[in-house]
């Protein structure tokens, strides 16, 4: 004889083939746990680690957080932290009680709520001849009947649950790496771009960016692992291409990591690296320099607006920068922690002015994480600046620009 098979809900509610199979499948289970038939899987569960493992599957269930959050006031009307679903596990709270203990919830809105947990097979309803819920008590006091909520359900699926949030965790594991990496990579290509034309490298710095925004476009805040791993995989073919278009945009002094070695390299080339300047002449194969050298820029800048845009810089001076000369000073003591040499330096202070080399040297501390060899850099300016062609006006723009 079989003592309860299944319960068909009050008023208008139906009952489907999906709860009646739902409810046969508890009895069977909550039979073979009482007979010792269960293994391994107690029946039994932890009902707050169970809600935060269910908070963590929600998506497998279909469930909002509003829906957890009505199942977590149904589960407080339990007085055990256990929830055993070897047997019937009735809650019968009044509707005046579970509005409260779901924070001030609309009946309409628990109604919907209640129907999700039913639909998602976490509880059943087990409603009286009448619709109410109550329970009646033996002579002892104890519960001999209950009508209500049936929370054994959600009890019996606690291995089901536990496995599907471990599963959650995982792939929001894997998310999170590859949103690191696509953050990464454009972040990477992005100051490779801003930098190549901001030196006005050779290459299609302009397509390149423009690609770069079509992945920004395509989104990844809610996409899924597959279309990230997509994107990923787009930014890291772009980053090969920007990388290698950077480098062969290079020169020979700037390919060099090592300062001592640009220098030599400047010294000892065969090409008469003055015949790339402007105001130079061949003559016989030899560089000849013109008679009267370019001025050193004067400057036309504050040291205010230098000190906006390089503000790295004050943290090497002793006592504050509260003029040029301290700028200057506080220059040649980042030139030696940047490996800059004492004759690229010079160079540069008698080409450029010692306020402009002063700047050029705050803007390759801004730098510093970009540019490879800083005195090959330095010295590929000061040609510059002998030859006419130099102005600290670009730099300060670009890294004004990085600011805004």
């Amino acid at each position: 004889m079989i003592e309860r098979l299944a319960t068909t809900p009050f008023g208008g509610g139906r009952m489907t083939a999906r709860h009646f199979s739902r409810q046969k499948a508890v009895e069977d289970r909550q039979k073979a746990l009482a007979e010792g038939q269960g293994g391994n899987d107690s029946g039994e569960a932890d009902k707050w680690q169970l809600l935060r493992a269910l908070t963590e599957a929600r998506q497998v269930y279909g469930l909002g957080d509003r829906t957890i959050m009505l199942l977590e006031a149904l589960v407080s009307f339990t007085t055990e932290r256990l929830l055993d679903g070897r047997a019937p596990i009735i809650v019968f709270p009044s509707n005046r009680e579970l509005a409260l203990r779901a924070r001030g919830m609309a009946p309409a809105t628990i109604r919907r709520h209640l129907a999700a947990l039913v639909d998602a097979g976490l509880i059943f309803r087990r409603d009286s001849a009448n619709g109410k819920r109550f329970c009646r008590r033996d002579d002892k006091g104890l519960v001999e009947d209950a009508f209500g909520f049936d929370l054994a359900p959600l009890a019996l699926k606690a291995g089901e649950i536990y496995r599907h949030a471990e599963e959650a965790r995982l792939l929001a594991r894997a998310i999170r790496t590859v949103k690191a990496e696509i953050t990464l990579h454009r972040r990477d290509m992005a100051k490779i771009i801003e930098i190549a034309l901001e030196e006005g490298r050779k290459g299609d710095w302009v397509a390149y960016l423009e690609r770069l925004g079509a992945a920004h476009l395509a989104g990844v805040r809610h996409a899924s692992l597959e279309t990230l791993n997509g994107t990923r995989d787009t930014l890291v073919t772009l980053r090969g291409e920007v990388e290698t278009a950077y480098l062969n945009s290079l020169s020979e002094q700037e390919l060099s990591a090592n300062d001592d070695q640009t220098e030599r390299h400047y010294q000892n080339s065969n090409a008469d690296l003055h015949l790339e300047t402007k105001g130079y002449e061949s003559k016989g194969g030899e560089g000849v320099i013109p008679d009267e050298p370019p001025k050193p820029e004067r400057l036309a800048v504050s040291l205010k607006r230098v000190m906006a845009s390089c503000p790295q810089i004050a943290d090497y001076a002793q006592g504050g920068i509260r003029n040029w000369a301290d700028l200057v000073k506080t220059a040649d003591l980042v030139r030696s922690m940047l490996g800059v040499s004492p004759d690229a330096w010079g160079k540069a202070r008698a080409a450029m002015g010692e306020q402009a080399a002063a700047v050029v040297m705050a803007a390759l501390l801004e730098r510093a994480d970009i540019i490879r060899s800083p005195g090959g850099y330095l010295r590929d300016l000061t040609r510059k600046a002998q030859a006419g062609q130099f102005s600290i006006f670009p730099m300060l723009q670009a890294l004004e620009r990085r600011t805004e």
